[in-house]
This record gives structure tokens, sequence and C-alpha cells, in this order.
């Protein structure tokens, strides 16, 4: 079985609403092979709020047993 590339996500650039309600955003995600000496690739996504949601719960908890994270204010 061939080994599957593994990606680094390096971040996301440019996110900006699509629609009137922000349900959605379009931006750039920037990847990097792992181990490659290849440049940085950038690729075109669309991301729906609920999984934005869902990440920004997910490394919060991560950040906050790891470091000392503290959450900005709302």
């Amino acid at each position: 079985m061939a080994d599957t590339p593994r990606w680094e996500v390096l971040g996301f650039r440019q996110l900006a609403s699509t629609d009137e309600t922000a349900q959605e955003f379009q931006g750039l995600m920037l990847i990097h092979r792992v181990g490659s000496n290849e440049p940085v690739e950038s690729i075109q996504v669309r991301i729906k709020r609920s999984a934005l949601q869902e990440l920004r719960d997910s490394l919060a908890r991560l950040l906050s047993r790891s470091t000392r994270f503290t959450p900005p204010p709302r």
C-alpha cells in the first residue's frame, strides 16, 4: 500500500462571506507537503459557518489544555 502524502495546514487567507447571512465563507487555505522542498500551495476553499464554529471550539479546548491560552474577550 502506497504511503498517503501528509500535509500541514499553514493558515487561511482572505476569508470573506459569500452571502448576506454569512453562512458560508470563501478564501484560500495555505498547505505544504510534510518533508517536501516544494513551495507552499494555496487552494481555494469554501467553508460553512458551522465548520468554522466547530473548528473554533475544538481549537479552544485543545489550546486550553496544552498552553496558557486565554480566549479573546467576546
